[in-house]
């Protein structure tokens, strides 16, 4: 269906055996098909296409035997607070977002600079980003297959470039946003202010001056990264534990030596030459999942490979 509306644009589906396949050739088969599905979702007009939502609705529908109908869904900002939708089940991530952000007043026009993500907020005051959810999965059911991993809704923004924050602060629902985000990435540490800083934002914050704190605060470090959940690496030995900061177009490394020395290294975007992500498998108490990212990267004239191991709850959220 997809090569009638796209022809040559969808890649050519991996070949079949048609013997019986041993091991190895199931395995072949079987990173063809993910290479495969990945090559398909780099075109935007296919997965935004009726054909490519509606196969993928309905697998996931089918998978976790969840019947269209009515539900409600909450949607939760970056202060704590909630949206609360009356929503169908087999309601998209894409409408989801629409829905929220038109409840809030934000113009149609900024809504792509905003994502759906689900996150965890832990015990001990910290939390994790685990994925942006695709436009095309289905929130209520993505909730409902992760329910042991209290996983919630929310909404972040979804660029890296700090500058873009001026295209958004004329619309007072965008500057909320962004404000309430700055504010709980401060509060999480996942941004670096200095004493006198931190001192400029307290005040900033307890004025409600929104414009001036997010002014502010784009000069600090690590404003606007992603923040990983703590890694396992092998540089500049093996076994360093890692808090991964991922932005301004490079990978930030703060690694924790053997000796309580910490050193940072800062992996730039456009010297890197490739990477790939392998699942390891469960650890032996079957509780935790390892991720393998490695990445081949030029250190003056020398290409090396850099490796990170991350833990993952449930390959669910991988």
């Amino acid at each position: 269906q997809l090569r009638q509306l796209f022809g040559s644009a969808v890649p050519a589906f991996p070949p079949k055996f048609y013997l019986a396949m041993t091991k190895s050739m199931a395995d072949e088969r079987r990173s063809q098909l993910e290479q495969y599905l990945q090559n398909v979702t780099l075109d935007s007009n296919i997965t935004k296409s009726d054909v490519f939502i509606g196969f993928f609705r309905k697998l996931q529908e089918d998978t976790f035997k969840i019947q269209t109908q009515r539900a409600f869904l909450d949607v939760y900002l970056a202060d704590g607070s909630n949206i609360r939708l009356d929503i169908q089940t087999s309601d998209t991530a894409e409408r989801i977002l629409e829905v929220t952000l038109c409840k809030m007043g934000l113009s149609r026009e900024l809504i792509k600079y905003f994502s759906l993500f689900f996150f965890q907020d832990h015990d001990d005051g910290t939390l994790s980003v685990v994925k942006k959810v695709a436009e095309f999965e289905l929130p209520y059911v993505s909730l409902q297959s992760m329910k042991e991993l209290h996983c919630k809704l929310g909404i972040r923004k979804w660029y890296m470039d700090p500058s873009l924050d001026t295209l958004l602060m004329d619309c007072r629902a965008s500057l909320n946003l962004l404000y309430m985000q700055a504010v709980q990435e401060v509060k999480r540490n996942w941004i670096k202010p200095t004493e006198g800083q931190m001192q400029e934002l307290e005040f900033l914050q307890k004025n409600a001056n929104k414009a001036k704190f997010l002014e502010l605060i784009r000069e600090m470090q690590f404003y606007g990264y992603i923040r990983l959940d703590p890694c396992i690496c092998d540089y500049p030995e093996e076994g360093c534990s890692a808090d991964i900061y991922v932005g301004n177009n490079e990978i930030n490394c703060c690694i924790k030596l053997p000796a309580n020395q910490t050193k940072e290294v800062s992996f730039k975007i456009n010297r890197l030459r490739s990477w790939q992500v392998t699942f390891l498998g469960a650890t032996k108490d079957g509780e935790e999942d390892t991720l393998e990212l490695r990445f081949e990267y030029n250190d003056s004239g020398t290409w090396q490979w850099i490796i990170l191991y991350t833990k993952q709850v449930s390959s669910q959220s991988s």
